[in-house]
């Protein structure tokens, strides 16, 4: 039978308030890209933290759907391709792989015309992603009250 586990609406609420987070990119383009440019060329605690949160969840993710890889709902391959997007985007910048960090720098560029597409698709993502970390809240809700 298919189940949703108790991590998993928490797992997309909080990528989903990730990519929220990025309604700041519209409001205040060169505070946003100053900040997060910031963190990555530091790469201070904040950034580990960060990093090594999304990484587990990630990988937390993967493992959730190669374990229930016959039974799965639609929803976990999301785990499956947005955590290995996620997982190489974090090596990649980890690894300081030019071609990676050339591509963070145009989109951290506040002057280019297609910034507010590119920030908008992300927030659009994680509206996304937020919705259905509350509707798996409650259809888990529903397979709680469901006798088996």
């Amino acid at each position: 039978m298919k189940k949703i586990l108790i991590y998993e609406p928490f797992f997309f609420l909080l990528f989903g308030c990730f990519h929220l987070h990025r309604i700041w990119a519209l409001a205040d383009r060169v505070a946003y890209a100053d900040f997060w440019l910031g963190v990555l060329e530091e790469k201070g605690p904040f950034y580990y933290t960060l990093m090594g949160v999304l990484a587990l969840l990630c990988l937390l993710g993967i493992f959730t759907f190669v374990q229930n890889i016959h039974h799965n709902f639609w929803w976990r391959w999301i785990y499956l391709f947005g955590g290995a997007y996620v997982l190489f985007d974090i090596f990649a910048i980890a690894a300081d792989l030019k071609f990676w960090h050339q591509l963070l720098l145009l989109m951290f560029d506040t002057s280019a015309a297609y910034w507010n597409v590119l920030w908008s698709i992300f927030i659009l993502l994680g509206a996304f992603a937020f919705l259905l970390g509350i509707f798996l809240f409650h259809q888990r809700n529903q397979q709680k009250k469901t006798p088996l």
